[in-house]
């Protein structure tokens, strides 16, 4: 298993259904976190988002963006906020399309998802050790493991993770990546979340549009 096929397995739109029956048993919340939950018994998703109540799943990302298929549904979503906020204003630049067949969407998503899940410092010694059980299990290669501890052993920091876009597309598929992850309701991630939007210099309607997608009724 690589990168595109453990995103693709967390973020795609046949396990939106299983992820909501699984979290029903423990709140009654429908949220976008719960594509995590069913991906590879459990999953890496799932771990990494641990018990923390979740945002409700808006239709407008559960129906239409979604059904598009995993990362490629969050990047193109990602760019089409952000192009739709450039095009309003005064002087714009030339638009920047999304690539679904570019791999850089596969490390910008799974590195922020990290992060932002570390945010609230819930990843444990036990968690890890059960996420490379995980990840032994569903056969990820060796280079996907290695990416994987890499990223959870390191010390967080959202300058790091906001240096990785290199548009402000990418740095709003960045964002967007984040807001899976973090409950906005716990201080420390919503101070993550912040600190992540200002060093990616992202306008502040471009971050209330992301959010208001995952939060849309």
């Amino acid at each position: 298993m690589d990168l595109k096929s453990l995103l693709n397995q967390a973020l795609s739109s046949d396990l939106v259904q299983k992820g909501q029956q699984q979290l029903k048993q423990q709140s009654n919340s429908n949220t976008l976190k719960s594509l995590g939950a069913g991906a590879m018994g459990g999953g890496l998703v799932s771990l990494l988002m641990g018990s923390k109540k979740s945002k409700k799943m808006g239709r407008k990302v559960g129906k239409n963006a979604l059904k598009i298929g995993g990362v490629a549904a969050l990047g193109a979503l990602a760019y089409k906020v952000y192009n739709d906020y450039q095009s309003k204003q005064p002087t714009s630049s030339p638009q920047e399309t999304f690539n679904s067949n570019d791999n850089i969407h596969d490390e910008l998503i799974i590195k922020a998802m990290i992060a932002a899940a570390k945010a609230d410092g819930h990843v444990d010694n036990e968690e890890m050790e059960r996420i490379e059980s995980t990840l032994t299990q569903a056969g990820a290669n060796n280079q996907l493991q290695q990416l994987i501890n890499s990223e959870l052993n390191k010390p967080l920091d959202p300058g790091e993770i906001a240096r990785l876009a290199q548009s402000p597309q990418q740095a709003s598929e960045i964002y967007l990546a984040s807001l899976i992850v973090v409950d906005e309701q716990n201080f420390m991630e919503k101070a993550y979340l912040q600190e992540l939007a200002k060093q990616l210099q992202l306008a502040p309607e471009v971050t209330f549009q992301l959010e208001q997608q995952l939060q849309a009724n």
